[in-house]
């Protein structure tokens, strides 16, 4: 059993989605300080610094002091609607997920001029050795047919 779990591990798939999980824990940091460094900064300069996230609704009638923030509001136990919360999050999520599809994109753009390199360089070399010896064959064979 210990042969086939060390197989197992030894696999490159095992060994691939390791490095893909470790490079998504660090990308996941770069994107959340894009965000929240960069993005949210600017988003606040074209709102006028409107945070919401602390807005919500009372729904059990308990009494609150004016201007109790969302924590004051839950560790008093009341039953609250965090709409705030809610919206910041919903929000954060469609920022998120751009800039993901903005580096994806650009990521995609740099692999693809990759491949087209990789491409170009294949046909400067010239005809590879499989599609020589086939010439050659076919060659043979026709001086073959005609003598």
């Amino acid at each position: 059993m210990i042969k086939e779990f060390r197989d197992f591990i030894a696999k490159g798939n095992v060994m691939d989605m390791a490095v893909g999980i470790i490079v998504g824990a660090a990308f996941t940091a770069i994107v959340t300080s894009m965000v929240a460094d960069i993005i949210n900064p600017i988003i606040g300069i074209i709102t006028g610094g409107t945070d919401f996230s602390g807005n919500y609704l009372v729904l059990n009638g308990m009494e609150l002091p004016a201007g109790a923030s969302l924590n004051a509001a839950r560790d008093a136990g009341a039953n609250v609607f965090a709409w705030g919360a809610f919206m910041s999050a919903v929000i954060n999520f469609f920022i998120i997920a751009f800039v993901v599809f903005l580096l994806v994109k650009m990521v995609n753009r740099i692999k693809d001029a990759a491949v087209r390199t990789q491409v170009a360089e294949e046909s400067a070399a010239g005809p590879s050795q499989e599609a020589l010896l086939a010439e050659i064959r076919d060659l043979l064979a026709q001086q073959r047919d005609h003598a």
